[in-house]
């Protein structure tokens, strides 16, 4: 008879009498004498079995079933309801693509609900995690675990992080039955991907509003998840499960002065590129321009020419006047204020007297600020990245995007900060692009969604 057990995030199958019943993913180990596959590979094997009607032993299941449910219940949207049934037609496996603010949180919980099993949610933030542990203890009325941020306690409604499970996961992945991967797209990272493989859980759900990565990697979400099995996009609850929205991309123009330096460190930076053969265009590009950078005058000198012309692009002054301007328009309004880095976020801080939250802002001060907002105290904040994923903030509904990267994700996601439903709240997005420089290009690259079509 065959025998399964977990050890350190694989699962080892003893005693096999016809090793060809097994997957792809189970390989002779002559270390243990045994089969061997990642614990992933546990739903497969047991199917297998049970398929062929073959009698096994199992002692790689760790998981335990839930005694109760949700204690608060409400009807869910119809795209819910719709998500969750088809993530339970695929065996209760796969990925739902929801976008910010349309409720992907209450349609795990309604998940964890259909499964009734022990229960891991990974995210990528201290923040999620605060979040997830409140709605969870909340939702179900009982204990729940939180490994990070220097807590390790193991209930059978758990939350980690993505770098905790990541650590943790080849000791506790035989504890779950169902792994929910909240903003799943982190996970097809060289590190992240093994926190999917060592989990033993049989039942998977994956949570983003854009699961696209620029590496081409979300692909890989299939296996370590399970397919796209629901898809609904900003445009599609536009109005009638998101708040009303318009987008604005405004050219600033730069000043003879701006537009003098700005030039002036573009060109000392491209003629050092080009004297020394480096493609900006290849993936090795920015990392061979660093390296060459440090070896000699020229390269810091082309450094800094890098980082003046940015910051011309990123918060010219020009843009900085008309962010003034937008400030007393939407002055009884909720303002988040996006900038690239987070010297441009205190630069704006200190010159309209907001507050500013980066990821040096501590847990509690965080908090406090974003409650403030909410309760009128500050009427704008100003941040650089990490208001971009994750973070709740009913209240806004005006965002000023000084400045960012060509990422795709990082403007919907700065888009869905502004767009959850509160009343007949219409929501602003402004993004502001300096004229006829390099910024024109990323701002292109960013908005191939169809939110701003």
């Amino acid at each position: 008879m065959a025998h399964l057990s977990f050890r350190a995030g694989t699962l080892v199958i003893r005693d096999v009498a016809d090793p060809a019943v097994l997957p792809d993913a189970c390989q002779w180990d002559d270390r243990v004498r045994s089969f061997r596959a990642p614990a992933a590979a546990y739903a497969d094997v047991v199917m297998a079995f049970v398929r062929r009607k073959l009698d096994y032993t199992d002692e790689a299941r760790g998981y335990a079933e839930l005694d109760g449910g949700l204690r608060v219940t409400r009807e869910p949207r119809p795209f819910q309801a719709e998500g969750l049934e088809a993530w339970r037609r695929n065996r209760f496996r796969g990925q739902v693509i929801l976008p910010t603010g349309a409720g992907k949180s209450y349609l795990a919980q309604m998940a964890i609900d259909a499964t009734r099993r022990s229960t891991l949610v990974v995210v990528p933030t201290l923040d999620l995690v605060r979040q997830w542990y409140d709605l969870l203890r909340v939702g179900f009325g009982r204990p729940v675990g939180v490994i990070g941020g220097g807590e390790y306690g193991v209930e059978d409604l758990t939350v980690t992080t993505y770098d905790s499970a990541l650590i943790h996961m080849e000791n506790i992945g035989a504890r779950f039955g169902l792994v929910v991967f909240d903003e799943c797209h982190h996970l097809p990272g060289d590190a992240y991907r093994f926190s999917a493989r060592a989990c033993l859980a049989p039942f998977r759900l994956g949570l983003s509003a854009t699961p696209e990565r620029a590496d081409g990697r979300h692909v890989d979400l299939d296996w370590l998840i399970g397919p796209q099995v629901y898809r609904r996009d900003v445009i599609d609850l536009k109005g009638d499960y998101l708040a009303d929205y318009e987008v604005q991309r405004l050219r600033v123009e730069l000043t003879p002065d701006e537009w003098e330096t700005y030039q002036r460190n573009r060109q000392i930076y491209r003629d050092f590129v080009v004297s020394q053969g480096i493609r900006m265009s290849s993936p090795s590009g920015w990392k061979d321009f660093i390296i060459r950078a440090s070896q000699s005058a020229a390269g810091r000198a082309a450094m800094r020419a890098w980082r003046a012309y940015k910051q011309i692009a990123f918060a010219a002054p020009s843009k900085l006047d008309y962010v003034e301007q937008l400030l007393h328009q939407h002055r009884n309004d909720r303002v988040l204020i996006f900038t690239q880095n987070n010297d441009t976020a205190h630069t704006v801080a200190r010159r309209f007297l907001v507050p500013v939250i980066t990821h040096q802002t501590k847990v509690k001060e965080r908090s406090a600020l974003l409650a403030g907002l909410a309760e009128g105290t500050y009427t704008a904040l100003a941040t650089s990245k990490v208001l971009n994923e994750g973070v709740d903030v009913p209240d806004a509904n005006v965002a000023i995007v000084i400045s960012g990267s060509g990422s795709v994700r990082e403007h919907v996601q700065r888009l869905g900060r502004i767009l959850r439903k509160r009343g007949d709240k219409q929501a602003v997005l402004y993004e502001l692009v300096a004229a006829d420089t390099a910024e024109q290009f990323t701002s292109d690259r960013r908005r191939e969604h169809n939110a701003y079509r």
